[in-house]
């Protein structure tokens, strides 16, 4: 139950100067995050839900998929790092303790789960495998931008698979695409899978899922059949750049800016060969693992949502991701019979399965309907002194701001939380 009155949502009415990016205006205004440095933010109450609706999408689908969840830390041993190559990453912080012992923090989590890995699988039974693990990245980001979109600490989920051969990790990267595919559907984003680079992951081959918008960094070519980031097309036989336009054997691709939400590799021996994560086969001949990694931000799919479906108004939830499912306005104030009839209306609706934010907070209509069309919730319900005489409660649908048919006021409380609950599940 969450009354606006004493809930720490910090509206602004114009956004941050530098700000830029769609994302990065309306988060901050819809007071979801502040920021504390370059590259540093901080999730506010309302924002933190949205990361943690995306964060309960993908932990499903990871352990539909039979990944089993654990943590590991972000500082670490350097030596892992300097035994796989990667101590000398530009945006790895490095440091040392006073003891001298040199650390770094994680961007990713590749030599701290293969160090355990090769620690404790030890024959083809215990294999195949896959974790995962919800954990901040740090990343000495030399340009942070954009809001959430480009920082320096961020939260990712990261899974790992670990098979007994090529033809098994292709199993559980197939596995992944699907897990993957699903949640991009759920979170209601429109995205592409694409072909991507190994980049600094190394490895045979990658994917990376990308939403389009505006304010993305990144670039994808389009065409009947295929799809790829434009490194990896310009790399590809039969793809030719002519201008700023893209040909495959003659056909004309499309291509459009796009943020990258998530990106799976097929690491191969990449790792564990360098950190020792071996096997015994059923003759006892001792074996690299092959694996593989695959990684997902909610805080990227978040900021792709809002630059996908944001109006002039402000921010338009697709259901699976906004921070509550109803936005109840009341006009009135206490002691009034409107704001009586909007405080049982609450009451009513608090019995129900769909999150509410009450706003009864002593405001004027103008501040409060502003306030509601900048957060975004997907259901809007207002009571007012009209409203009452009319014995109806107000409707709106936040996507395209669209009146509905307005509730009936005085509707047996189990028939109304029913027809809020049917015209939720009717939204995108």
């Amino acid at each position: 139950m969450t009354r606006l009155s004493g809930y720490l949502l910090p509206t602004e009415k114009q956004p941050p100067a530098d700000a830029e990016a769609i994302s990065h205006k309306l988060m901050v205004r819809a007071g979801l995050v502040r920021q504390m440095g370059a590259g540093m933010w901080t999730w506010l109450p309302a924002g933190w839900r949205v990361h943690q609706q995306v964060v309960a999408i993908i932990r499903e689908e990871m352990d539909a998929i039979g990944a089993q969840e654990m943590l590991m830390p972000v500082l670490q041993p350097a030596e892992p790092w300097r035994k796989t190559g990667r101590i000398e990453i530009e945006e790895l912080f490095k440091l040392t303790d006073r003891k001298g012992s040199e650390l770094v923090l994680a961007m990713t989590h590749e030599e701290a789960v293969t160090f355990h890995i090769a620690q404790t699988v030890r024959s083809y039974r215990d294999l195949p495998l896959i974790v995962y693990h919800f954990q901040v990245k740090e990343r000495d980001e030399p340009r942070p931008r954009a809001g959430v979109l480009r920082t320096r600490e961020f939260v990712m989920k990261d899974s790992y698979s670990f098979d007994r051969d090529q033809v098994g990790m292709e199993e559980r990267y197939a596995l992944h695409i699907g897990a993957y595919d699903r949640i991009m559907e759920r979170t209601g984003l429109c995205f592409y899978r694409v072909e991507g680079d190994v980049g600094m992951m190394g490895g045979t081959g990658a994917h990376e899922y990308m939403a389009p918008c505006a304010a993305g960094e990144d670039e994808v070519v389009l065409g009947p059949g295929y799809a790829a980031n434009v490194e990896v097309a310009l790399k590809t036989p039969g793809v030719e750049q002519v201008g700023e336009e893209y040909f495959k054997d003659g056909e004309r691709l499309t291509s459009e800016p796009a943020i990258e939400i998530g990106n799976i590799f097929k690491l191969g021996t990449r790792y564990s060969v360098p950190l020792g994560a071996t096997y015994l086969d059923e003759t006892g001949a001792d074996l690299p693992i092959w694996m593989a990694s695959y990684g997902i931000g909610p805080a990227r799919i978040v900021a792709a949502a809002v630059e996908q479906f944001a109006d002039e108004h402000g921010i338009s939830w697709p259901k699976a991701l906004a921070p509550f499912a109803v936005h109840l306005v009341a006009l009135g104030k206490l002691g009034t019979p409107e704001r009586d009839a909007a405080d049982t209306l609450y009451e009513t609706l608090s019995q129900g399965n769909l999150e509410v934010l009450y706003d009864e907070r002593d405001l004027g209509p103008g501040e409060k309907f502003a306030d509601a069309e900048l957060l975004g919730c997907p259901l809007r319900l207002t009571v007012g002194r009209k409203s009452l005489q009319d014995g109806e409660i107000e409707v709106q649908v936040r996507r395209g701001r669209q009146a509905v048919a307005p509730l009936p006021l005085d509707a047996e409380p189990v028939e109304l939380i029913r027809a809020v609950d049917e015209l939720w599940r009717s939204l995108p």
